[in-house]
Parts: structure tokens; sequence; C-alpha cells
């Protein structure tokens, strides 16, 4: 017999894990982004109106979007970790001290889920890829939100129950390989003073010296990535050095069902599920406006509603993506496995159960959109960088390279394709195992797991089709 070998810590690599277990990594991190973010404000507001040459448009649209999903797919949650948002609450936190509790009834993802989905409905209705004005207000309406919400209300609840960044980032993050954890949960056991929640303070007990976690995750009952910011206010607040960031196997988190802490069972939250569902229909859904066969549906659908305003016409394909369809489709797959399969669960804790299974194939989709956009456009930032430079009196970056673009699309087209299957893939094997633990004693688990393979196979033939259509360039000289 073999010993199983310890994850991998990251906390205990030479040169990077000494970096993260540095006080000031988290503000390290956050500085330069901040830099970036009142730059591109700046250049949104009073730059070149053009998109492909405004800071704006392509650090959002372009080159964030991507290295997002790349670094969640890879990491983990560490764009969280760097928000420079969190900087700036920081720093106001100084002088205005946070009084109120958030609302019992606000405590969940449905507020965030429909901020989600807002946000995929504006980008589309007011193009916001093409406009570094309205991008730019996006971005101070991040910060200004933030500074009101954590202004008024305790800990993290922005983070929590807000923002719709954080919500895709905690939904993706179930995939990432590592996961912030205790390293030897026996050494929690004998923990009096359950620092890594409570946080540490001074003898007169008013003074905080170092803050635990505000997302009310109690790390000896943590499991998984969910509602994680990765800010490890936890590793710094352990006294006996037992937090790190331990390898796991991605997905593994979707596949069990324990009780977590902060957040319970994900069998039971229904608002979760759906923030799960509103993740992997809306990513078929923001690939599916930048192909031209939309434009043809809204054509169609203006005569048939005699409006000639889009926003009816896009809402009315947002409702049938994101609620009509996913209702029937779910639906059917709960009906069948209570039928099929002998099911003891009703219909509706089905779906949440099962909901979880896609979230793979959702952040796939994610994957091979992003990536496209990213892969085929990243050097436009040297460009568009030297321009901002020179529109402040002096090229010192020298004149602006506006034939860099980036990868060929049809070399990137192969990875697409291979994210698409990795969803896949992932998706099949999370629906699988929930199949296994939802079958009775002496019962096939086929019969729960075929019904929604098929909608796995479904979503994924749909998403190949939209990757093979051609894709506007957003936000490039290309488009």
């Amino acid at each position: 017999m073999y010993a199983e070998s310890p994850p991998f810590d990251l906390l205990k690599a030479a040169v990077i894990g000494r970096f993260f277990r540095w006080r000031h990594a988290r503000t390290f991190l956050q500085i330069p982004l901040l830099i970036v973010g009142i730059a591109m404000i700046a250049h949104g507001l009073f730059g070149p109106v053009l998109a492909p040459k405004n800071l704006a448009t392509t650090v959002s649209w372009v080159h964030f979007r991507g290295a997002l999903v790349l670094v969640l797919l890879c990491a983990g949650n560490l764009f969280c970790m760097a928000c420079p948002f969190m900087l700036v609450r920081q720093w106001a936190r100084r002088l205005f001290r946070p009084r109120f509790t958030w609302p019992r009834g606000l405590r969940n993802k449905w507020l965030s889920a429909a901020l989600f989905v807002l946000i995929l409905f504006v980008y589309e209705l007011f193009d916001l890829w093409s406009s570094p004005w309205w991008t730019a207000w996006l971005i101070v309406a991040y910060f200004a939100g933030i500074l009101v919400i954590d202004g008024f209300f305790k800990h993290a609840v922005f983070c929590k129950f807000v923002c719709p960044i954080g919500q895709f980032n905690f939904v993706a993050s179930t995939l990432s390989p590592l996961e912030v954890k205790v390293r030897d949960e026996g050494v929690c056991v004998p923990c009096i003073t359950k620092d890594c929640i409570r946080g540490r303070r001074d003898a007169s007990d008013l003074v905080v010296i170092q803050r635990g976690c505000e997302l009310a995750l109690f790390q000896p009952s943590k499991s998984g990535n969910m509602d994680c910011t990765f800010c490890l206010e936890c590793v710094q607040a352990c006294p006996h050095d037992n937090v790190g960031i331990l390898s796991r196997p991605p997905a593994s988190e979707l596949m069990t069902d324990p009780r977590r802490s902060g957040i319970g069972f994900f069998s039971r939250r229904t608002d979760i599920a759906v923030l799960a569902l509103v993740f992997t229909f809306g990513a078929l859904l923001n690939a599916f406006g930048m192909v031209s066969p939309v434009y043809a549906l809204e054509s169609w659908l203006g005569r048939v509603l005699h409006v000639s305003h889009e926003a009816p016409v896009l809402g009315l394909i947002f409702v049938v993506a994101l609620v009509v369809e996913p209702v029937l489709l779910l639906g059917l797959a709960a009906w069948l496995t209570r039928v099929w399969a002998g099911s003891r669960r009703a219909t509706l804790p089905l779906i949440v159960r099962y909901a979880y299974g896609l979230v793979p194939l959702g952040f796939g989709m994610w994957l091979a959109h992003y990536s496209f956009h990213f892969l085929t456009g990243f050097l436009t930032l040297i460009p568009v960088t030297q321009n901002a430079v020179a529109s402040l009196g002096r090229p010192l970056l020298g004149e602006p390279l506006w034939n860099l673009t980036g990868i060929p699309a049809r070399f990137v087209q192969p990875l697409e394709l291979g994210f698409l299957m990795l969803g896949l893939a992932g998706s099949l094997l999370v629906t699988h195992r929930l199949a296994q633990d939802d079958t009775e004693a002496g019962a096939h688990p086929a019969r729960a797991f075929i019904p929604w393979a098929a909608i796995c196979l479904l979503l994924w033939g749909t998403a190949v089709w939209l990757i093979l259509q051609p894709m506007e360039m957003r936000a490039t000289f290309m488009g």
C-alpha cells in the first residue's frame, strides 16, 4: 500500500509562498490594479471615443475578462484577492466605520444573480464594448457602490451578497485547482480563540490587530471556494499557521454536499443553484450576442412584436434564454429522473442538486469565448497604452503600433474547442457522481444520469455551433 501524498501547498513554495504569506501581499497586488482602474476611468471619460483606441474598453472587454478566466482555471480566485475596489473601501473605513447589519432577507444570492443578469443585459443593450464613456461610468459605479454599501454595512457585504463579478468568480472557482483550507483539522479542534474568523484584537479588545474572515467562512468547517475571495486574512490570523492554499481535484466541491461554513448545504440553496444556472446559460447567451444570427433573430422579433426599440426584443431573448429554456430543460430532466430512475426527491430539489453539474460546461463556454478575444487581441494593449501616454503631451513609449493584434483566429479555435470538451467532460463527471449519490440501493445510476447527460450534450452542441460562427472582434480594430 502506498501512503497518500499530501496536497501541494502554494504557501510553502519557495518564493511565491513567501510572498503570499507577507501581510501586505494583497495591498501590493491591489495598488497597480487601482492605478490601472483610475487610468481606465480617465481615458474612458476624456480619451478617444473610438473603442479600439481607448484603455477603458480595450482593457475591460478584451484583456481583463480573458486573463480572469484563465487565472481562475489555473489557480483560483486571485482577482478577488487583488480587487482594487476593496483597497479604496479599506481606506474609506479608516474615516467612516460601518454601523449597520445587512438585512436578513438579502443574505443570499438573489440580488447578485439579478445584477449579474443586468450587467449582461446592459452590456448588449448599450454596446458597452464600443463605448469608452459608458464603460468608464460602469467602473465609477462599482467604486461608488462598494463605498456606499460597505460604508454603511459591516463585514464584506458587497463581496458576499452584491458584486456580480465576485459571484462569477465564486462559481468559476469551484473548478479551480487550489483552495484556501486548513492543513490539519486536528490542530483546529483544541483552538479556543477562533482567530481565523474572529480576528485578533489588542489587550483592551478594542483595537483590531488582524481581521478574520469577513465573509463568515470558519476555516475548520469551510469546504470549497464558494464565497472565498482569497483575501488570506485567515492565513494571517491563524495563531497556529494551519491555513494554506492547498491543491485539490477541480470541481470536487460540486460532487459532494457537506454542510459548508457560511453557506450551508448546496442542495438546499436554491439561490446559489439559480446563480449557477445564470452562469451557465448566460455564457451561451453572451456568446450568442456576438454572432450574426442574433441580428436576424432580433429583426424578426421586432417585426413580430411591432417594436423598433431594441430593449423589449433583447428582454424577450433574455427571458427565453435565462428563464424559459432552463425551466423546460431541467424540469423535464427532473421529471424523467423521478419517473425513470425512481428518485424520491421532489422536482425542485432535483433541479437544485443537478444545476451544479452544468457549471463546468458553462465555464468551458466562458473560457472559449473570453480566451478567443484575449488571445486574438492581447497585443492591442501595447498601442492603446502608447496612444494614452502620447495624449499626455509626450510619446514616451513611442508612436502607437496599431498593426499589433494577437494570435490568428484559426489557431485559437482548436483551443476553444478544447475548452468546450473539457467543460463537457467535467459536467458529465459531476452529474454522474450526483446520479450515483441520488440512486437508491439496487438501482442503476444510468437512469438518473442519462437525462442530465442529454442536457449537457445539448448545451455542448449549442456551444460548439456558437464557436464555429464568425464572432465579432469587439473593442479591437479587427472588428
